[in-house]
């Protein structure tokens, strides 16, 4: 099914948003800025933007107990999938960086939670330099495809250990699902209690959002959804691939 966010944008611009930042390496002096893409959070979204007024201080924002946390833990780790349980995002930056060698080449999906913890060394402006839209596309399939790591978040993560995601291209369920490792990164506001509400969160709470980030910061009328995708457990051929850095605070959408 195809989701589109009701939210509308003043834009001249329609087309639809990038939904791709390359990255070649993580920064080595990272910066934890309270103000870095500040402007790009829900509080600050849902402040600014009049059609978010109502999801001002939702559920989904905000943090949850220790019991479903601890849960989630469990059963993620149950299904194959390696958590790392921190406190900050500076703690989920340095852990980040030794998960990753060195040098290694990075790809992400656009991720506020990214953006929150940390800076990274972007290559994303090299690529759209290219302004024929075939051959940027190109781009990112060629460099999404061979990349060594590939980070984003998830829209929910469920109390019985699933990762709910969707996208409008493809391109990042398609990488999680078979790619690059993964390391996905999430605060604990992403707990819900089972798929169900995970669907309820992608689709009710994160697109509206992602709606009005997209109008935002690329100038497009809403943001759709074309592909959903439900994380069961870790590859059984492919151990490890995906580790899970759950930090204990609310972070993204």
């Amino acid at each position: 099914a195809i989701f589109k966010s009701d939210l509308k944008c003043s834009a001249k611009n329609s087309a639809v948003a990038p939904v791709v930042t390359e990255v070649t390496q993580v920064s080595s002096t990272p910066s934890h800025s309270e103000s870095y893409h500040s402007s790009r959070t829900f509080d600050a979204l849902a402040k600014s933007d009049t059609q978010l007024a109502a999801l001002s201080g939702h559920y989904y924002s905000k943090t949850v107990s220790a019991e479903p946390v601890n849960t989630t833990k469990t059963a993620l780790e149950a299904n194959s999938f390696k958590v790392h349980l921190v406190n900050s995002r500076g703690e989920a930056f340095e852990t980040l960086k030794s998960l990753i060698p060195s040098g290694a080449s990075i790809n992400n999906a656009y991720s506020t939670t990214l953006e929150e913890i940390g800076e990274w060394d972007s290559l994303h402006t090299q690529i759209l330099v290219e302004n024929d839209f075939a051959k940027q596309w190109e781009l990112r399939r060629t460099i999404r495809s061979t990349v060594d790591h590939f980070l984003t978040s998830m829209s929910a993560i469920t109390e019985d250990g699933k990762l709910a995601h969707a996208d409008l291209a493809g391109s990042k369920v398609g990488s999680i699902a078979f790619g690059a490792k993964n390391v996905i990164v999430a605060g604990n506001n992403k707990i819900v209690k089972d798929e169900g509400e995970a669907q309820q969160c992608t689709d009710g709470f994160a697109l509206a959002v992602e709606g009005a980030h997209a109008c935002d910061v690329y100038g497009v009328a809403a943001s759709d959804i074309a592909h959903n995708e439900m994380i069961y457990k870790a590859n059984p051929y492919f151990p490890g691939r995906i580790p899970v850095v759950h930090i204990n605070d609310s972070f993204g959408f």
